[in-house]
């Protein structure tokens, strides 16, 4: 078990070079290929536009991207909602669906709107906004729908899923993430739309889940498993890698995470796949497991009284105890819901766990290699 003593290093990390964790194809694609290449752009149903992919404007078909200027924290959930850069799935950016905000509330009250998070960090918040508003006026789409047009007209609720996907070097592998909320809101902006930024500061790719609420965890899992299914099957043209991809979760995104982790995105409606080369788990009681486990890095506060230590400390050991590699971090003095943790104990987290992943990496790739 690893026990912080006090805030560690900054949030933000420096790019790391993967080619040593892929294969040589890929190692060269990585210095190879431009940062906005693409094979075409896609459709829901996955059909080619002809647009060259990562070059899309996020607007309607036919309009062309303008300069967004940056968010600031002392600008209004009104200001979020009407920019051009979040045109046709703003509303996916904030935590409850359905909900009649207060257009007038600053980005720096959103805590307000997380009742089980704790440690909302203004500055964290609007920079992670602000690098998806930067690659829309660069012309890249930050924003993907899961379901097709079909899937949406069958069941309405899907219309409030998707992707944010936030881009590392070109052919790295991927984070799939699914925020916190209790299955009744999404905590995007506060344990995803961070997060996402911080793993593409590494290198990696990284994805934001926005799923359904209040339908419990079952439909939020199964939204989990069609995402992962969704980057996969359109890998090469988002270009990410399909091996060696982490699930991330805080709190219910982590139960969502570790059962896709235990059972593999069949189980719950998704394609088939290979287990992921590791699953972060944030403060969640989850006791389910598999017949066998991916790699665990797993994190909780000391005064946590959602998700208590004990229950995951119970879980590393029976993960132990079946072989898998786990590393356990408690927090002192922190609660529930940190999400990066700034200005508390668990600051600095967010890299530990990205090492965490990128060490699986490596191991996979050394066992693989020729003898």
């Amino acid at each position: 078990m690893k026990q912080r003593t006090g805030m560690t290093r900054p949030l933000i990390v420096s790019l790391i070079p993967l080619t040593c964790a892929m294969s040589d194809s890929v190692a060269a694609n990585l210095s190879a290929l431009p940062v906005m290449a693409g094979h075409g752009s896609l459709s829901t149903d996955g059909t080619p536009s002809g647009i060259p992919a990562g070059m899309l404007s996020n607007g309607p078909p036919g309009t062309t991207n303008q300069t967004v200027p940056h968010l600031t924290p002392d600008a209004t959930l009104g200001d979020l909602l009407d920019n051009p850069a979040f045109t046709g799935f703003a509303s996916r950016l904030l935590p409850w669906d359905g909900r009649n905000y207060d257009r007038g509330m600053k980005l720096s009250q959103m805590g307000s709107l997380l009742p089980w998070h704790s440690a909302v960090d203004r500055a964290a918040m609007t920079s992670a906004l602000n690098r998806m508003i930067d690659d829309s006026n660069a012309g890249l789409q930050v924003f993907h729908d899961i379901y097709s047009t079909a899937e949406k007209r069958a069941d309405p609720a899907k219309s409030n899923t998707g992707l944010f996907f936030y881009r590392g070097q070109p052919g790295a592998p991927f984070a799939l993430i699914a925020p916190g909320g209790g299955f009744v809101y999404v905590g995007s902006v506060h344990e995803g739309f961070p997060y996402a930024r911080e793993i593409s500061s590494a290198g990696y790719n990284a994805f934001v889940l926005k799923y359904r609420t209040g339908l419990g965890g079952h439909a939020a899992t199964l939204d989990m498993a069609a995402a992962l299914g969704f980057i996969l099957r359109h890998a090469a043209d988002l270009g990410v890698s399909q091996q060696d991809y982490s699930l991330w979760g805080s709190s219910a995104g982590a139960r969502m995470a570790a059962s896709i982790g235990s059972h593999g995105p069949v189980r719950f409606g998704g394609d088939d796949a290979a287990p992921p080369a590791a699953v972060i788990m944030a403060y969640t009681a989850h006791a389910d497991t598999g017949t066998s486990e991916p790699p665990a890095f797993v994190i909780v506060g000391e005064h946590d009284g959602i998700s208590p230590p004990a229950s995951m400390e119970q879980r590393a050991a029976v993960l132990r105890r079946m072989g898998t590699e786990v590393e356990y971090h408690l927090i002192p003095a922190a609660g529930h819901g940190f999400g990066p943790g700034i200005g508390t104990k668990a600051e600095g987290w967010l890299e530990d766990a990205i090492d965490f992943w990128k060490r699986q990496i490596s191991i996979r790739f050394d066992r693989s290699a020729p003898n």
